[in-house]
């Protein structure tokens, strides 16, 4: 009696963590695929597919500007800088994901162009850092961006 019922535990567990297992892969993200999604819309400039990539109550941050919520980041962000920053590319040094968050960290590179085209463009890079985060519908939507920048050099 003693052996079998210890031989069922043994079963529920092995049975337990295989499950567990399966759902941590189920669970897991290319967070890499979701920045390239982010990215892909930023060079091609389309600001509607960047909305939707934006969770309710995203944050953003570089130096002293702070923007919350999806309306103020897509208006004083995206549509603000979308015109004047090119071939926006990250270089991902960090990288993590559970079954309701990812994140990637590294350094950016972008093309600065001036509004006023009679000026040089540059070249600005930094470092960055992009969460997502699983919503109520299972979609994920980037909750928090940010970037710290060096100062903009002549191209």
């Amino acid at each position: 009696m003693r052996y079998s019922l210890l031989a069922g535990l043994g079963f529920a567990l092995l049975s337990a963590c295989t499950q567990t297992k399966k759902e941590d892969t189920a669970a897991a993200v290319d967070v890499h695929a979701l920045n390239q999604q982010f990215i892909g819309a930023w060079n091609s400039r389309n600001t509607t597919q960047l909305d939707t990539l934006l969770a309710d109550d995203v944050q953003y941050l570089q130096g002293e500007s702070h923007f919350s919520g999806k309306s103020e980041v897509s208006d004083k962000w995206i549509r603000e800088t979308v015109g004047t920053i090119n071939d926006l590319k990250l270089s991902p040094v960090s990288s993590g994901n559970d079954a309701a968050t990812a994140y990637e960290a590294g350094t950016f590179e972008v093309e600065v162009v001036p509004e006023d085209r009679t000026q040089p463009r540059g070249i600005g890079e930094g470092n960055f850092i992009l969460l997502w985060k699983k919503n109520a519908k299972n979609a994920w939507k980037l909750s928090y961006a940010q970037l710290e920048g060096l100062p903009v050099r002549v191209k």
